[in-house]
């Protein structure tokens, strides 16, 4: 069974997380959400063929397969920081180089294959770890890159920085939506 996990107020997230938040669905459960986007998230990257996941929009971003692994380590990364922050962890978190993630992580190596793999082990763990956390729990607040945010909105924050790099995907390296 799926714990309901509500939509959280604006004070239990940082500014800039904003962007990300106007993604996801307001009515509804992070679990529920996170279980559908994993199956289409799944559906599309299969879609697309090798060729395109090596597309670039413009020489200087990132091609669809980088995209894809961002999404993967920023999803790790926000996990481990909603772990800390429900069990109560008061250690201020720092921040990642995104750029330096993306520069050593030899996307052009990897299989489509290989990469949904690990797509789908880190989302089932990211859902295990949600599905699993109290109420209150999922109300603590932590500091992550000076920033403070509660563990229910990492979860969305998950959720909704997968569903705008899903969109730019869509528009402006194939340009639909």
């Amino acid at each position: 069974m799926n714990k309901i996990i509500t939509f959280p107020s604006k004070n239990e997230y940082p500014e800039y997380a904003e962007m990300y938040m106007n993604y996801v669905k307001k009515d509804g459960s992070l679990i529920e959400q996170l279980r559908a986007n994993l199956t289409t998230t799944k559906t599309f990257i299969e879609s697309l063929s090798t060729k395109n996941l090596d597309v670039r929009y413009k020489p200087s971003k990132w091609s669809v397969k980088e995209v894809l692994v961002h999404i993967i380590d920023d999803e790790r990364i926000y996990a481990y920081r909603a772990l800390a922050f429900a069990r109560n962890d008061t250690t201020k978190l720092p921040g990642f180089e995104e750029e330096h993630y993306i520069k050593y992580a030899d996307t052009h190596t990897r299989s489509v294959i290989n990469i949904i793999e690990e797509y789908t082990a880190v989302r089932l763990a990211t859902i295990a770890l949600f599905n699993g956390l109290s109420d209150e729990a999922l109300r603590r607040i932590g500091n992550a890159n000076n920033n403070y945010t509660s563990v229910r909105a990492l979860g969305y924050h998950i959720l909704g920085h997968e569903l705008h790099h899903l969109s730019v995907i869509k528009e402006k390296y194939f340009g639909t939506l």
